[in-house]
């Protein structure tokens, strides 16, 4: 699917069980449902008819959380399969995961562990990533993590990183804008510097979240409400994108399914600027 085709499905919430039962009962209008795709990938009937009743209301796109790209050891062709499988079945319009590292001799260390940003480690997760999108015939798009260290080793910027990664592969960016803050934070960076660089026609979605601050650094926690700095950098993603699929993360000490969905919907003041000054 070439990336000029990609829908923007317009403002969406991560699906967490605690509001799957809500879900159905409220039945609230969000555009769009982002589900984590391991969760999904089972034998289990429950959660497999769990997920056909998803679909019968909600357009889903997967966002996983184990590919680990990154890892030294060899692509699992085994959990690719069941990505693919799940892909088929949802429809999902591409399929996420991050920029990160997590296998080792078979281990999974279940966290989104940064890479040494150089030439040789972009272009081996480029080739990694490419295989990746060509086995599961949908586009794949990459977060940038929330960064709280640099190794020594680096030879360019996060975001010089992150676009010699993608356009190596020829894949898509999913931007996680509070990562982006959050880092910025940790790393003395200037936001804006990054949005100027990146190639925001290979975005295809956005993620807005809340983290913790603690003065001296930030926590991507998911936790808390969306700040004025990270909404006014979406702002500027959503204009520079001229419009994308924007998510809610929330992934800890939860509201409601419908507080969740009117943190959400704030996003809509920023689309309604963008389009009015898009009419004048």
């Amino acid at each position: 699917m070439p990336l000029s085709s990609v829908p923007n499905l317009g403002i969406g919430i991560g699906l967490r069980p605690i509001h799957y039962e809500d879900l159905f009962e409220i039945k609230p209008k969000i555009d769009w449902l982002e589900i984590i795709s391991e969760n999904f990938m089972g034998d289990s009937p429950q959660i497999n008819q769990l997920l056909e009743k998803i679909l019968e209301h909600y357009p889903v796109v997967m966002h996983g959380v184990c590919l680990a790209i990154g890892s030294p050891d060899s692509l699992n062709f085994d959990y690719l399969k069941k990505l693919k499988a799940l892909a088929r079945k949802t429809k999902s319009p591409w399929v996420s995961d991050h920029l990160c590292w997590g296998h080792l001799d078979g281990t999974h260390y279940h966290d989104l562990l940064p890479l040494p940003q150089t030439k040789e480690v972009a272009n081996y997760v480029a080739e990694r990533a490419r295989v990746v999108q060509d086995y599961l015939e949908v586009p794949l798009a990459l977060e940038n993590l929330s960064s709280y260290l640099t190794f020594h080793e680096n030879e360019m910027n996060e975001w010089e990183f992150y676009t010699a990664v993608v356009e190596k592969a020829g894949i898509s960016m999913m931007l996680d804008v509070n990562n982006i803050y959050v880092s910025s934070r940790n790393q003395g960076f200037d936001t804006q510097n990054y949005l100027d660089a990146i190639p925001m026609d290979r975005v295809v979605q956005v993620h807005i979240a809340g983290h913790k601050d603690y003065g001296t650094h930030c926590l991507d926690t998911h936790n808390q409400k969306v700040i004025a700095d990270v909404w006014e950098l979406y702002a500027q993603v959503y204009a520079k994108t001229k419009g994308i699929s924007t998510l809610l993360e929330w992934d800890d000490d939860f509201v409601s399914l419908v507080e969740t969905c009117e943190e959400a919907f704030k996003a809509r003041q920023f689309q309604e600027t963008f389009q009015l000054a898009q009419a004048l």
